[in-house]
């Protein structure tokens, strides 16, 4: 921590905080941005919350000329892309990706020249100069629709997440679809003996589980052979948690993502006990966003996101083709 954080580490999350905040944001003519993932308090005082899909979708239409984006860098950087004439501010520029960094723009030319003519298809976590690679953006709420968008004679890459991507493969049932070896590390270490163990542990629990981890494919397979009921079982993106959590009448949900999803499934229905499949799924990376940061962004205008515009005006083309798509399947939420 250097002298600057450390000034503002003592910014408790109190009404005076909320007060400031509100008020820099005002005077910014700012709008504040939260991914789910984000800090209880972060979530709280943001005009916004939600997915990446949302998110991006807010940021494109966005009335305010600074946009505080608290979440990864890959999620501000797609808010710059989009609103490339606005200010984009992250709280923390350090806060990165395990997953965006599995692959480089350098290599996914490289595995575009052994497939041409192939379609690539990006998960949004990817930077800002692997979208601009990219043919096709898509978020776990809308990666089987995009995929279905593509004429079923072209060949898919997907990249980065091989276990979204296997979701995708197995709801779509594309054969010519090949599949990068990334993956988040949070989501990864949900497995699939843990899930068994809480599931057994807790058999008339609903299961929420992100397509990203690990254990997506044993909940599948666990369904499939009884071990838990599969019309109790859900795949779903974050946004997707949040409305079949409002719309639940189960007694407890066991949720295999990031913890931070739970604060928002609480406020969709109080009703019902969310409980995290593991506690210790927690990003590093979503956390570096503070309250004490965010306060700082608004205060001192920083830390500012920036992409060079040629890398911006390819890496739009993308994540606007993965917009025009509309909302999300159900299927694949």
């Amino acid at each position: 921590m250097n002298a600057t954080d450390s000034t503002f580490s003592a910014a408790a999350p109190d009404a005076a905080w909320r007060d400031e905040v509100r008020e820099l944001a005002r005077q910014r003519d700012a709008v504040i941005l939260a991914h789910n993932y984000q800090l209880p308090e972060v979530q709280d005082i943001a005009d916004h919350v939600g997915d990446s899909l949302a998110l991006s979708r807010i940021a494109a239409t966005a009335d305010a000329s600074v946009i505080v984006f608290c979440g990864v860098h890959f999620m501000a950087e797609t808010a710059k892309i989009l609103s490339y004439d606005k200010t984009v501010l992250i709280p923390d520029e350090r806060a990165g990706c395990s997953l965006a960094e599995t692959i480089t723009a350098d290599q996914l030319r490289a595995w575009k020249a052994e497939h041409p003519g192939a379609v690539v298809v990006s998960y949004d976590n990817t930077t800002a100069a692997v979208k601009a690679a990219t043919d096709i953006c898509c978020t776990s709420s809308n990666a089987v629709d995009v995929v279905n968008s593509i004429p079923a004679d072209r060949e898919v890459l997907f990249c980065p997440d091989q276990f979204l991507g296997a979701h995708v493969q197995r709801l779509t049932g594309r054969e010519n679809m090949h599949i990068w070896l990334g993956e988040c590390h949070v989501h990864a270490g949900i497995n699939g003996a843990e899930l068994r163990e809480r599931v057994l542990a807790e058999p008339e629990a609903e299961l929420f589980i992100h397509p990203e981890c690990g254990c997506a494919t044993s909940a599948l397979y666990l369904a499939g052979m009884g071990v838990v009921p599969a019309e109790r079982t859900k795949i779903l993106s974050t946004g997707g948690m949040v409305t079949a959590a409002a719309q639940t009448t189960a007694k407890k949900v066991l949720v295999a993502t990031e913890t931070g999803m739970i604060h928002q499934l609480n406020k969709a229905n109080p009703l019902v006990i969310f409980e995290p499949v593991n506690s210790a799924a927690v990003c590093k990376y979503m956390k570096m966003i503070t309250p004490a940061k965010l306060l700082r962004a608004l205060r001192e205008m920083r830390d500012e996101v920036d992409v060079p515009r040629d890398i911006a005006d390819r890496a739009r083309l993308s994540v606007e083709r993965m917009i025009a798509l509309g909302a999300p399947s159900r299927t694949g939420e």
